[in-house]
């Protein structure tokens, strides 16, 4: 293992977390996080902890650790497996899907399911390497963009970091919200999490009240929208983690909503002198929900 690397123009990546999963791609995240953590990473001779600490061309990145690396097993290796991948576009420096609930876009622990990385590799054939810029929860469908190589990756995660991107969301929230350019600012993972939300219906159902919200995603924090409506007390419908069981029990017998109503319908953004505009139409199952809402 090289413990001292030079940050040049090929293997840059602005965040130094970013940038050493980049270049020991043999190496799992958390144990970068660990070694970050634990002060084993120094920036031009100075021990750096900050995941998000910024590298400049010409950087020397040094790893002081000379323990086993806790390296990804041969088996670990990610597989081509055929999955049905609905393309809503596709170029020569990205692809984007319809990613259906249900399906992890990475794998992971006792994932059985082919997940979307899997199903682009078999899809790609070796005619491109899928790089994933941004995510989607499990059991959150919508439209998922994906880079080609890894310089496409790099340059679309900073136009992601610095929020020059417009990502778009429609959930069913359980309470009664109203009013336009709503807006939901906390703390989350230690930094800013802030999106915005209009009403765009109230409704009931069995004495529980419910918003069907059109939110613009200004941050990406993990689980950022399920937390943060849930931190006022309006989680998302059909969310048993941040949410109420008995209710998503109910909201299941009486409207059929078997997953949380969360769906990425809308991003928008300019890379390379080009604007793209991608949409996901709601899914089925979605639609079936609303269906029976206005019943």
């Amino acid at each position: 293992m090289q413990k001292v690397i030079i940050v040049d123009e090929k293997n840059y990546y602005k965040r130094l977390d970013k940038f050493l999963r980049n270049y020991y791609s043999n190496l799992k995240l958390g144990f970068i996080y660990k070694m970050l953590r634990k002060g084993f990473v120094y920036v031009n001779n100075k021990k750096v902890k900050k995941q998000d600490f910024e590298l400049n061309i010409g950087d020397t990145v040094e790893i002081r650790y000379n323990g086993p690396l806790d390296e990804r097993k041969k088996e670990e290796k990610i597989l081509p497996r055929p999955l049905d991948l609905d393309i809503v576009f596709e170029d020569d420096k990205i692809i984007a899907i319809n990613k259906p609930a249900g399906i992890s876009v990475h794998p992971g622990r006792n994932e059985e399911k082919v997940t979307v990385i899997e199903g682009l590799l078999y899809y790609a054939n070796g005619n491109f390497e899928p790089h994933l810029v941004h995510r989607l929860d499990k059991h959150t469908s919508g439209v998922l963009v994906i880079a080609k190589n890894k310089i496409v990756s790099r340059e679309l995660t900073e136009i992601i970091k610095g929020r020059n991107i417009t990502k778009k969301y429609q959930a069913l929230v359980v309470g009664k919200l109203k009013g336009e350019k709503n807006k939901l600012e906390s703390v989350l993972e230690d930094k800013k999490a802030l999106l915005y939300y209009d009403v765009l219906g109230n409704y009931k159902v069995k004495n529980i009240d419910l918003t069907l919200v059109d939110i613009e995603l200004k941050t990406g924090r993990k689980h950022q929208i399920r937390k943060q409506f849930s931190e006022i007390n309006s989680p998302v419908a059909g969310d048993n983690k941040y949410g109420n069981f008995e209710v998503n029990r109910i909201l299941k017998k009486s409207i059929g909503l078997k997953r949380y109503f969360l769906h990425s319908y809308f991003l928008e953004f300019e890379y390379k002198n080009k604007r793209y505009t991608l949409i996901s139409n709601l899914t089925p199952d979605l639609k079936k929900v609303l269906n029976r809402l206005g019943e």
